[in-house]
């Protein structure tokens, strides 16, 4: 799976985004180290607390499905705009991808991340 195979899965994804509040419609890509992909979109909601990143949907619907090894991920904003996951979304890929990569689009390139470089000091048991 290349880099850019998993942005324009990210992108596929979202399309599907539940964004009525923000209008700002995220999707993401995960690739398990079996090779599986699994996607996701934000889905927000009225009470904005119970809304959710896309990148945790794509996460907990890969865990759901037995899959907890992961190496990369892409997110991308559909609107064309950089969109690094947030602290919340870092957290969670602490716990399953703590060596993976994250992708991003900034200025119409692939841009690749540790996400030790994002989250130098994630928390872990």
């Amino acid at each position: 799976m290349t880099d850019d195979q998993l942005i324009k899965m990210a992108k596929d994804a979202a399309q599907s985004a539940y964004a009525p509040y923000s209008h700002f419609k995220v999707g993401a890509a995960l690739l398990t180290k079996e090779g599986t992909v699994y996607t996701g979109c934000n889905v927000e909601n009225a009470s904005y607390g119970a809304s959710n990143c896309a990148e945790r949907t794509a996460i907990f619907k890969a865990v759901s499905e037995g899959s907890t090894s992961f190496t990369k991920i892409a997110v991308i904003a559909a609107d064309g705009s950089t969109a690094y996951p947030c602290g919340i979304c870092l957290q969670v890929m602490q716990e399953f991808m703590p060596e993976g990569k994250i992708l991003v689009e900034l200025n119409g390139m692939v841009v690749s991340y540790n996400l030790k470089d994002l989250l130098p000091y994630g928390f872990t048991l």
